[in-house]
C-alpha cells in the first residue's frame, strides 16, 4: 500500500492499462475521488448529481486509461478537471430541455382544471382582442362562437363557402390567441376556443330589458311634452281680443302648473329609474360605447338564450356542442400528457398488486421524478411486453429511491465519524439518530416514515465484497439484496457514493476470463458488457452475458414481432 501511494498518477494508470491492476485504480479513484466530486458539486449544485458525473469521470478514465498513460506527463488533475467540467455542462444542458419537455406536460396535464382562472384573465380584455379583429374576421367569430351557429349558417350570413367561413373563423381564433400571447396570457387555440364557447353569452339580469324599454318610452314622453309646451306658445301668440286676456292668462297658468305637475312626475320616475339601474351602471358603462347601435339586437339575443337556458333539450345540445369541440381540438401536447397519467397510474396500480416490490424508499420520491420516469416509460408502445415495461419502470423509481438514501447515509456516516474519532459504525442502529432527509430536497423538514424497515433493506460491508465499485474505505454499506435482480441498481456508501446494476456486480466474476480475452484481443475493455458476447466460451458465460443483455434490451421486439 505504501508504494501505491508513491506512485505518480501515470504510473498507477498505466499499471492497470497495461496489467488490469485494480488495486491501482482503486488508488486513482481515492486520490482523486474528493478533487472530482467537488469540481461537479460548484457547477451543479446537488449531490447526487455530482455523484452521478464523478462516477461517469472516472468511468471514462479507465475506458481511455491506455491512450491517457501515454499522453499524461505526470498529473491526472487536469484531465480530471476538464472532464468533470464537459460532463457537467452536458448534464447541466440536457436536465434544461428535459425540465422543459417536462413543464409543457405538466401544463397541459392541469389545463382542464385552470379553465375558470384562464377565462378570469381572458374576459377583460377579450373585446378589447375582438375589436383588434378585421371586420371580416370578427363577423365570422362572432357569428360561429358568440352566436353558436355552425360554418354553413356562417357561410350562408357571410356570403361565402362552408371552408372559406371554417377558414376564417381559424384565422381569427389564432390572432386572438397571439394578441393575448403580447399580454402574458398564455393558452393554446383549442383550449381558447372552449372557454369562449363555455363564457360568451349570459342571461341578461332578470328586469333589464323592462328597464331599458321604459327608459326609452319615457324619453319619447318627454319630447311629446315640449311640442305641447310649443304649440300652447304658438296659441299664446295669436292676436286676441283684449276681452279674452284674462282668460288666456288663466289658460296659461293651468298649463305651467299641469307642466310643472307632469315634470315632477317624470323626474320621480327617472330618479326611480336610476336607482333600479344603479348596480348596472358600471357594466352599462363598460359595454355602452360597443353596443349603442345594436343594444335591440343584443337584447334579443340574450333572451333567446335565456329562454334555451331553461330548456333542457336545447341545453343538452348546447353541452354536445361543447364536447364535441373539446374532441376536435385536442392537441398533441395534451395526448402526450394523458400517456403520461397513464403510465403513472399503470405504476401504482403494478405496486398495490406486487407489494413486495414496494419499498420504504419510495416515499423520498417527489411528483417531478414521478413524471420523468413515466416520460420515457415504454408502456403502450406497440411490441413491447406491458408487464415487464411496468416491471422496469417500478425498478427505475426504485434506483432513485435508494440513490437519495444512500446520501442520507452518506450524510449520517460522515456526522457519525466526526462524533467518534473517524470510526465506522459496527452496526446500522447507530446511525438512526444521524438519518435525515437530504436538505437539498423538497422534503428535508418531513420526518422519515418506517424508519426501522428501511434501516432493514441496508447492511455493513467489507468494501472487497462488493465487486465490480469502488467507493472508498475498508467498510461500506449497501443494499442486502436486489428486488428484482435483472432491473434493480445496487448503491454503495463509502467515502463517497457509487452505483451500479445488481446483475453486473453479479456476474463480474463469472465473466473475468472473459473481459480479459476481449482486452487481449482488443487491447481495451469493452465500452458495453454485451461486446463480450463472441469471447464467451462456457455455459456460465454465456448465460450471464446474456442475462446483462436482457437486462439492457428487454423492450427489443422478438424474432416474431419483428
Amino acid at each position: 500500500m505504501v508504494e501505491m501511494h508513491e506512485k505518480s498518477d501515470v504510473q498507477l494508470l498505466r499499471d492497470y492499462a497495461e496489467d488490469g491492476h485494480e488495486a491501482a485504480f482503486r488508488e486513482l479513484v481515492t486520490r482523486h475521488a474528493d478533487f472530482v466530486f467537488t469540481a461537479a458539486l460548484r457547477q451543479v449544485n446537488s449531490p447526487d448529481l455530482a455523484g452521478d458525473i464523478a462516477q461517469g469521470v472516472f468511468t471514462d478514465l479507465a475506458r481511455k486509461a491506455r491512450p491517457l498513460a501515454e499522453q499524461m506527463p505526470g498529473s491526472l488533475a487536469g484531465w480530471l478537471h476538464r472532464s468533470t467540467r464537459y460532463a457537467a455542462l452536458n448534464h447541466l444542458r440536457d436536465t434544461r430541455r428535459r425540465l422543459a419537455n417536462e413543464r409543457q406536460a405538466m401544463e397541459q396535464l392541469l389545463i382542464n382544471s385552470e379553465s375558470a382562472p384562464d377565462w378570469e384573465r381572458i374576459r377583460p380584455v377579450l373585446d378589447e382582442a375582438l375589436d383588434s379583429l378585421g371586420d371580416e374576421d370578427r363577423e365570422a367569430l362572432l357569428l360561429r362562437y358568440f352566436k353558436n351557429q355552425d360554418f354553413r349558417a356562417v357561410g350562408l350570413a357571410l356570403g361565402i363557402s362552408d371552408d372559406t367561413a371554417q377558414k376564417r373563423v381559424s384565422r381569427a381564433v389564432e390572432r386572438l390567441r397571439e394578441f393575448f400571447s403580447k399580454r402574458n396570457v398564455t393558452i393554446g387555440a383549442s383550449g381558447l376556443v372552449v372557454l369562449i364557447s363555455a363564457n360568451a353569452i349570459q342571461a341578461a339580469p332578470v328586469g333589464l330589458a323592462a328597464t331599458i324599454s321604459a327608459a326609452a318610452i319615457l324619453a319619447g314622453t318627454a319630447v311629446h311634452t315640449s311640442t305641447i309646451i310649443a304649440a300652447t306658445k304658438a296659441i299664446a301668440m295669436t292676436t286676441l281680443q283684449k276681452t279674452l286676456i284674462t282668460a288666456t292668462v288663466a289658460v296659461l297658468a293651468g298649463a305651467g302648473i299641469y307642466e310643472a305637475r307632469q315634470a315632477a312626475q317624470l323626474r320621480d320616475q327617472v330618479q326611480t329609474l336610476q336607482q333600479a339601474q344603479a348596480p348596472l351602471a358600471e357594466q352599462i358603462q363598460q359595454l355602452q360605447s360597443k353596443l349603442n347601435d345594436t343594444t335591440d339586437r343584443m337584447v334579443g339575443l340574450k333572451e333567446e338564450l335565456a329562454s334555451a337556458k331553461k330548456n333542457t333539450a336545447e341545453l343538452l345540445k348546447l353541452r354536445g356542442e361543447v364536447g364535441r369541440l373539446k374532441a376536435e381540438a385536442e392537441s398533441e401536447e395534451a395526448r402526450y400528457a394523458g400517456y403520461i397519467v397513464r403510465d403513472i397510474n399503470m405504476i401504482r396500480n403494478y405496486f398495490e398488486q406486487n407489494p413486495k416490490t414496494k419499498t420504504p424508499e419510495l416515499q423520498f420520491l417527489f411528483k417531478d421524478e414521478w413524471v420523468r420516469v413515466a416520460a420515457s416509460s415504454r408502456i403502450g408502445v406497440y411490441g413491447v411486453d406491458q408487464d415487464k415495461a411496468c416491471r422496469h419502470d417500478a425498478s427505475e423509481l426504485r434506483s432513485l429511491a435508494d440513490r437519495v438514501a444512500g446520501d442520507m447515509f452518506l450524510n449520517a456516516l460522515a456526522q457519525y465519524k466526526e462524533n467518534n474519532n473517524g470510526q465506522f459504525p459496527a452496526d446500522l442502529g447507530q446511525l438512526k439518530s444521524y438519518l435525515k432527509r437530504s436538505e437539498n430536497r423538497p422534503d428535508s423538514q418531513l420526518p422519515i416514515e418506517d424508519i426501522d424497515a428501511l434501516l432493514g433493506r441496508w447492511e455493513i460491508v467489507p468494501a472487497d465484497q462488493v465487486r465490480g465499485m469502488i467507493a472508498g474505505g475498508d467498510m461500506v454499506i449497501t443494499q442486502k439484496a436486489a428486488v428484482d435482480d435483472l432491473f434493480d441498481n445496487s448503491v454503495v456508501v463509502g467515502k463517497g457514493l457509487v452505483f451500479r446494476p445488481f446483475v453486473e456486480m453479479d456476474t463480474f466474476d463469472m465473466l473475468a476470463p472473459v473481459r480479459n480475452a476481449y482486452k487481449a484481443a482488443r487491447g481495451t475493455l469493452p465500452s458495453d458488457l454485451a461486446d463480450l458476447q463472441p469471447y464467451a466460451t462456457t455455459p456460465e458465460q454465456k448465460a450471464a452475458v446474456d442475462r446483462i443483455i436482457q437486462s439492457k434490451r428487454w423492450d427489443w421486439p422478438t424474432t416474431a414481432q419483428q
